[in-house]
């Protein structure tokens, strides 16, 4: 029998994970995650997000600056391989790693994101273009001001202090041993964690 979506040509709405599956997946309780999939839902009614939706999603929540590019990169942290959209269990298995997750967890999620190419390292140049993505999604908002050459320099003096053993590249190990050395970067993880 032919599913009604295929005659009308509509697309198939997407069905997340029962709820009690979800909770035990997660970090979230029943009510937390009833609420965020309404949110969810009134934005992505498919119950799939693209990357375009997802750039606008995001950068409602920074008008003064100019999100899209940061935006592509969490959005790839959050996707499947081989997949262009993420579904409602993906972005709830980040922002339940990213916000009630452990240390380890949170820092192998930071990585992810400054790991452009996913080889398992991240090289001087993936670090300078996620602190700009993020330099210019706080735009104006900032003070001082921030330019994109104050990436490249905010980047140039820390770089040399995560990478420990001077191979031009940052392992998760140096990562993780850098950020756990710094405790107002520990704190800062800390403040992820959110009450909904």
């Amino acid at each position: 029998m032919e599913d009604d979506s295929d005659l009308f040509n509509l697309p198939i709405r997407y069905r997340p994970e029962d709820i009690h599956k979800l909770c035990s997946k997660t970090k979230f309780t029943r009510k937390e995650i009833q609420l965020m999939y309404r949110g969810f839902k009134q934005e992505c009614p498919t119950g799939m997000v693209d990357e375009q939706s997802f750039k606008h999603i995001f950068s409602q929540f920074f008008p003064l600056g100019d999100a899209n590019n940061y935006a592509h990169y969490v959005f790839n942290t959050m996707k499947q391989k081989n997949s262009e959209k993420i579904n409602f269990e993906n972005f709830l298995d980040i922002l339940s790693k990213v916000s009630r997750g452990s240390t380890q967890e949170k820092l192998q999620w930071v990585f992810g994101l400054y790991d452009l190419d996913g080889d398992g390292l991240i090289s001087k140049t993936e670090m300078v273009d996620v602190v700009s993505s993020i330099y210019e999604m706080m735009g104006r908002s900032t003070e001082p001001t921030v330019e994109n050459g104050s990436a490249k320099e905010h980047v140039e003096k820390i770089f040399h202090l995560i990478d420990t053993n001077k191979d031009g590249a940052v392992s998760i190990d140096e990562l993780v041993q850098w950020c756990t050395r710094d405790e107002s970067f520990l704190n800062s993880l800390d403040t992820l964690d959110t009450v909904l």
